[in-house]
Parts: C-alpha cells; sequence; structure tokens
C-alpha cells in the first residue's frame, strides 16, 4: 500500500514541475518576442553614434563599424526595428555621458559659409555674442536658448531631430545656482512620439547632441506637425522643475534642401492658455460627533487642452494635510479625452485634530500621460487660510457641520 501512494505523491510533483517549466519557457519566449521589436518608431541616437532600423539585429550593439553595417543593408528588411537596450538605465539612458557640459563641439566647428547658407534659421556668430553679453537684468528675464537642427532622410522616409545644446538657462536649484536640465519632445498634434533626452547634471549650458530618427511619417505630412520641447530640471526630491518650452510649427520650413540648423528662444510654459484653467466643483461636509471629513468630487469644467494638441485625460488628486504637512492622499479615477469630466467620487479622512483650524485639501488636476510623467492642470486649496471661494467654502462647513456643501472653485497654475 506504501509503494502506490509513494509513486502517486512523485508523480503529482512530477507533473506540477513539468507543468511550471513549460509555462515558465513559454512566458520566457514571449517576453524575448516582445522585446525584439519595441512599441514605438524611432531610433534614439546619442553623440557619435549613426543607426538606422535595417543595420540592427539582437546581436548586434550599438556603434558598429561601418563595413558591417553596409553588409547588413541588404539582409535586413526595412520595416523591422530592434534595438539594444541591454545598457541603458530605466530612463532608456546611457550610463556613459560626456564628461563636460560645455557647448557642443559640432555648432563650435561649423564654418560661417554653413551659417551663410541657411540664414534664415540658423545661428549666427553675432547672436552667440549677444546670448553671451546679456546684462544681468536681461538674464532674469531671460529663459535661455535651445539649438537643434531638423532633417528630413528621403531614402528611409524618416524625419531626423537633433537637439544640440541649450545656452543661458535659469538656476532652478537656489543652493548651488545652478540645474539639472533635459528636454522632453513631442510632436503634436497626435502625441504619438514622445522622447526625452538625458539629464546632465550642474549646468546652465547642457550639450545634448542626441539624435531621434521617427520613421513612418510621409513628407507630405511634415508640413502638418509641431515639435513640442519642454525644458525641465530634474529634481530627485520632489516634481521636476519646468524651466519652459519651445513651440515649433513646421509649416513653412523646408527641409528638401538638406538639414536645418535653427535656434529658439525658451518662452515661459502655458503663456498661450494662462488665461483660464477650468472650474472644479467639490462638495464638503464636516461630521463634528466623528471627527471626520466627507469630500466629493463632483465635476471639472472647461479645462484647457493639452500641449495644445487636443482634448485632455484629466483625474484629481487630493491630498489632506495637517499643520503643512501632508498625511493623507486619494485620487479619482481618470475620465478620457474632455474638458467637462464628471467625477461622482467619495472619499472619507479622519482628522487627527479637535476642529479644522490647523486642516487644510489640495486638489491637483492632472493629465494622465502613460508615456511621461503626468502633467498638472490645474490646483485648488482649501482652509482656513485660503483666499477667496477656497477660504469661504472652508468657513461655511466649520459654521454649519453634517451639512454637505458644494461649491464651484476657479483652478490657479499648477
Amino acid at each position: 500500500d506504501e509503494i502506490p501512494t509513494v509513486v502517486g505523491i512523485f508523480s503529482a510533483f512530477g507533473l506540477v514541475f513539468s507543468v511550471s517549466l513549460f509555462a515558465w519557457i513559454c512566458c520566457q519566449r514571449k517576453s524575448s518576442k516582445s522585446n525584439k521589436t519595441p512599441p514605438y518608431k524611432f531610433v534614439h541616437v546619442l553623440k557619435g553614434v549613426d543607426i538606422y532600423p535595417e543595420n540592427l539585429n539582437s546581436k548586434k550593439k550599438f556603434g558598429a563599424d561601418d563595413k558591417s553595417e553596409a553588409k547588413n543593408k541588404s539582409a535586413m528588411p526595412k520595416s523591422s526595428l530592434h534595438l539594444d537596450l541591454e545598457k541603458r538605465d530605466l530612463n532608456g539612458n546611457f550610463p556613459k555621458t560626456t564628461p563636460k557640459n560645455q557647448s557642443s563641439p559640432d555648432l563650435e566647428n561649423l564654418s560661417p559659409k554653413h551659417f551663410a547658407e541657411r540664414k534664415k534659421d540658423s545661428v549666427s556668430p553675432d547672436s552667440l555674442k549677444s546670448i553671451t553679453s546679456l546684462s544681468s537684468e536681461d538674464k532674469q528675464d531671460k529663459l535661455g536658448t535651445l539649438f537643434f537642427s531638423l532633417e528630413y532622410n528621403f531614402e528611409k522616409k524618416a524625419f531626423v531631430v537633433n537637439i544640440k545644446e541649450a545656452r543661458g538657462l535659469p538656476a532652478m536649484d537656489e543652493q548651488s545656482m545652478t540645474s539639472d536640465p533635459y528636454i522632453k519632445m513631442t510632436i503634436l498634434p497626435e502625441k504619438k512620439h514622445k522622447v526625452k533626452t538625458r539629464v546632465l547634471r550642474k549646468t546652465l549650458d547642457p550639450a545634448f547632441d542626441e539624435t531621434f530618427t521617427f520613421y513612418g511619417i510621409p513628407y507630405s505630412q511634415i508640413q502638418d506637425l509641431t515639435l513640442h520641447f519642454m525644458i525641465l530640471s530634474f529634481d530627485r526630491f520632489s516634481r521636476d522643475d519646468v524651466i519652459g518650452e519651445v513651440l515649433i510649427p513646421l509649416a513653412g520650413i523646408e527641409l528638401s534642401e538638406g538639414r536645418l540648423l535653427m535656434d529658439r528662444e525658451i518662452i515661459k510654459r502655458n503663456v498661450r492658455k494662462s488665461s483660464g484653467r477650468g472650474e472644479l466643483l467639490i462638495s464638503l461636509c464636516y461630521q463634528s460627533t466623528t471627527n471626520t471629513l466627507t469630500v466629493v468630487v463632483l465635476k471639472a469644467r472647461h479645462l484647457p487642452k493639452s500641449d495644445v494638441s487636443g482634448l485632455s485625460d484629466p483625474y484629481v488628486k487630493v491630498n489632506l494635510y495637517h499643520a503643512k504637512k501632508r498625511i493623507s492622499k486619494k485620487k479619482t479615477h481618470v475620465k478620457k479625452c474632455t474638458p467637462n469630466a464628471v467625477f461622482n467620487e467619495l472619499f472619507v479622512f479622519d482628522i487627527p485634530c479637535e476642529g479644522l483650524d490647523d486642516i487644510s485639501i489640495e486638489f491637483l488636476v492632472l493629465d494622465s500621460d502613460r508615456g511621461s510623467r503626468n502633467e498638472v492642470i490645474g490646483r485648488l486649496t482649501l482652509g482656513s487660510s485660503a483666499e477667496g471661494t477656497g477660504g469661504e467654502h472652508w468657513k461655511e462647513i466649520c459654521e454649519y457641520p453634517r451639512r454637505q456643501i458644494a461649491k464651484w472653485h476657479m483652478l490657479c497654475d499648477g
């Protein structure tokens, strides 16, 4: 009787092990297969590397010599796209960066003849002198200058953007009087292609020299696109600081003659849409007997467009503060593609003290974005020290406990 029992136990363990091993092998094959073709159609190239999809396979590394690339051109299909991402970090950046964050060597070595050929949007020596000779008063108003180049490769049917450098950025860190800049770039209006450069530490004149190649964009559609550059400073402990933005409509820009060098002044973000951030309908009720605060996020209306490209995907983040320290946080569900969202979501907060004197509540309306960090559309603060309707609403719920009171509030800049 014992032998069949032992045999049955070993058979069961063997069956479980076989099924587990088969499932693990299937998962590995599926993951390796998905990694061969990333879900995006662009190639990110750092300084000194020029590469196209047909030159890549799973075995080759970045920086292969030109001879081996020429041999593989005919072998690889044009539609395939394979990248070697093993040596990149979580942000998609290479661990090794240039030791000195000075001006780009390629930009400095350009001859005056090259600038004279494309005088319309190119960088002139006089403009560089004027930038470096700004007075201290002018520098406070200036947010710096962005240098980049545009090119269209007709053979590859690829749109190429090279972010060269930025000069004269303001210091976002008051202690070290410097910044940790990086750049996000989006192709509007579809916002299908979103990329970003690596972060360069402690510099106001970052030399990125990073190339982004976008495939599958017909030349006939280039005139309908707009490039949006967002210049930010990385902050390890809080939300990254926004330095400014640059918006480049490609209508009227001729790329058939070759590579075009351009420079643009960085402007303050949201200067085009600062007229209104929208409104938020909030209902509050303070229960003095249970010492709880009930918050209902009802509606949002007249929310601005996101990145001048279309409707946003809003949601609301609710933060409860006690003596300026956040003690609780909640958030609503995301509402897709609407400037007038209906949430109708209720949250109950336990108040750690008697009364609402030291309590305040913050509402952040954000635009959900899977490709990058969610941007703040608007902000609202309610509390005893809040101004306008925020202070009035808080005063009413304190005077009339156990009563649900709803009010519309204007959102301010995030």
